[in-house]
């Protein structure tokens, strides 16, 4: 709890809050009377019309969620898009966020980052998306309910490589938190020694680089980077590798024969 956050919280006319049993403690904690309005996930479009109606007569309305941050894979979006289309003015009041929190903690290399949140329910929709870490260079992070972290975990080691980083964390800046490192294949292993408990973040750090050997000329390397590489694997389980090496060669502009003798060592016996 910030200071601005706290002077916010007596500045507005009323808060509209997650889940008002949770914000009402907070708040009289503090000494702050201000009124509270209920807006979650399955009122927000009926609260979003009665919040703009006041936000138009001049009311200043603080957004709260239980943890971490509104609009961030928690209500708000809805009634913050609608505000800033109504020409409202909308201010961030920085504060807990799991999303940073994780990236802090970490300890990633990559450069770039990109934010899942929650994955679907459905096994298919689910596999879907996190098939998009096999063909992507950067880091990734996943929030994740304890009744369907079992199962992420076991999908994320049948499809990344078994050496890449994680670092599990559960309970962010909650009384239990705990931050581990592994890899993607003890992932599932972590989990059966400890039960899963709470909501957790996974952060995948970027994948290591790949390189294969010149076929044919001498002995030295060219290289073929991880994005590259994961595209080929793809394409092999729908295409002949030929027909796959002639079309990462128009998209990388790879050497044929290179990408060709990439795709044979995949398949020789080590």
């Amino acid at each position: 709890m910030t200071l601005r956050a706290l002077w916010i919280l007596r500045l507005a006319d009323c808060v509209a809050a997650e889940d008002t049993r949770t914000t009402a403690p907070l708040l009289a904690r503090y000494g702050i009377t201000t009124r509270l309005l209920a807006m979650h996930q399955h009122n927000e479009a009926r609260a979003s019309a009665q919040i703009l109606q006041r936000l138009a007569q001049g009311q200043r309305v603080a957004l709260v969620s239980d943890a971490g941050t509104p609009a961030i894979s928690d209500p708000g979006a809805l009634l913050v898009r609608a505000a800033l289309d109504a020409g409202i003015r909308v201010l961030p009041v920085p504060g807990a966020s799991s999303l940073t929190a994780a990236l802090s903690v970490a300890g990633i290399r990559a450069g770039s980052v990109r934010f899942f949140g929650f994955l679907p329910a459905r096994s298919a929709a689910r596999r879907r998306l996190l098939q998009l870490l096999t063909v992507e260079d950067g880091a990734a992070v996943l929030f994740e309910a304890p009744h369907r972290v079992m199962a992420t975990s076991r999908e994320l080691s049948s499809l990344l490589e078994a050496g890449r980083r994680v670092v599990v964390m559960r309970e962010l800046t909650k009384r239990f938190e705990s931050v581990v490192a592994t890899t993607v294949a003890q992932l599932p292993v972590l989990f059966e020694k400890s039960p899963p408990r709470g909501e957790y973040v996974l952060v995948i750090d970027a994948p290591q680089a790949t390189h294969v050997a010149r076929a044919g000329q001498g002995s030295s390397n060219v290289p073929i980077d991880a994005v590259t590489a994961r595209w080929l694997a793809a394409l092999c389980e729908e295409l002949p590798a030929p027909r796959v090496a002639a079309i990462a060669a128009k998209a990388s502009g790879l050497p044929r024969a290179i990408l060709y003798s990439a795709l044979a060592s995949r398949h020789q016996p080590p």
